[in-house]
C-alpha cells in the first residue's frame, strides 16, 4: 500500500473493523516478519526472497504450499485485473448459518478438490502442503504430530506440535459464514463441503491471526504482514470467481488496492 489514497482506505478499514469488533488491520510492514532467513531450499516459487511461499498467480489451484508476496508491476497488474472479474453485492443475512452446513470439519469424502479421497483429513493434507520437517504418528503416513510453518500472514516461523494444536489454524481464506451470506445458503449440501476443504481456500496460519479474522472480509480485517496483502487479495479474489460468489463493494475496494 502506499500514497495517500491508499492512508485513506486503510483509515476507513480500521474505523469498520472497530465498529463491526474485529480489531483494526494491523501493519507489520516487510522488515517487521521477524523471520530472519530462509529454511532450506526455496518451495514453490519464492517469497520475496525468503524461499517460502508460492505466488498466487501461480498457484491456481491451490496444491502448491505456502502464500508468497506479488512483487513485480506486472503481477500486480495482472492480480487487479482478476479482482476486477469479481462482481460485488450487499452482504446477505448470516441467519441460519450453521458450520455444519458445510460438512464436519476436515472431511475427506468431498467431491472434486484436491486431496479429496486420499485417507487424510483435510487438515493434515494442508499441513503437509505447507509444513517443513514433518513429523508423523508412529505408524501412520497421516497424521502429523510436529513440524515447521512459516507463517505468511505475520511473517513468524512457528515449531508446531500437535500438543498445542491450535497454535495453528487453517485459515478459510473466504470465510464460510462470508460464503453463506454470498449465496451459499442456497447451495446443495456438496457444493458447500467442496468450499470449506479446497486447498485453494485454505492456509495454515498462526491461530490468532486466525482467531482475530473471524468472518471479515478484507475491508476489515487484512494479514498484519503488508508484503503479502496483495497476494491475498488475489487469492480470496480466486476462491471467489472458482464458485461464483460476489464480495461487498468495499472487500472488492480493499482487495484492489492493495495491488496498486
Amino acid at each position: 500500500m502506499g500514497g495517500r489514497g491508499s492512508r485513506a482506505v486503510a483509515a476507513v478499514s480500521v474505523a469498520v473493523a472497530l465498529l463491526a469488533g474485529c480489531g483494526p488491520v494491523q501493519d507489520l510492514g516487510v522488515d517487521q516478519s521477524g523471520h530472519g532467513s530462509a529454511k532450506g531450499g526455496e518451495k514453490g516459487g519464492g517469497d520475496g526472497g525468503n524461499g517460502h511461499g508460492t505466488n498466487p498467480l501461480d498457484n491456481p489451484e491451490g496444491t502448491k504450499p505456502g502464500l508468497a508476496p506479488i512483487t513485480s508491476d506486472k503481477d500486480r497488474s495482472d492480480g487487479r485485473d482478476l479482482i476486477e472479474k469479481v462482481p460485488t453485492k450487499g452482504r446477505g443475512s448470516k441467519t441460519g448459518y450453521d458450520r455444519e452446513d458445510f460438512g464436519y470439519a476436515w472431511a475427506d469424502n468431498a467431491d472434486g478438490v484436491p486431496y479429496a479421497h486420499n485417507g487424510c483429513d483435510t487438515r493434515n493434507d494442508l499441513l503437509k502442503r505447507d509444513g517443513e520437517d514433518v513429523k508423523y504418528r508412529e505408524g501412520s503416513d497421516c497424521v502429523i504430530v510436529s513440524m515447521t510453518l512459516y507463517d505468511p500472514y505475520t511473517g513468524k516461523t512457528i515449531d508446531w506440535t500437535k500438543q498445542e494444536a491450535s497454535s495453528v489454524q487453517i485459515d478459510h481464506v473466504m470465510p464460510l459464514s462470508y460464503d453463506w451470506q454470498m449465496g451459499a445458503s442456497r447451495w446443495s449440501d456438496a457444493k458447500r463441503k467442496q468450499i470449506a476443504n479446497d486447498p485453494l481456500n485454505l492456509i495454515p496460519v498462526d491461530g490468532p491471526q486466525n482467531s482475530a479474522k473471524g468472518d471479515s472480509g478484507p475491508a476489515t480485517w487484512l494479514p498484519p504482514r503488508r508484503a503479502v496483502r496483495c497476494a491475498y487479495a488475489v487469492r480470496f479474489a480466486q476462491v471467489a470467481l472458482k464458485y461464483d460468489l460476489p464480495v461487498t463493494a468495499a472487500d472488492k475496494a480493499a482487495m484492489l488496492d492493495q495491488c496498486a
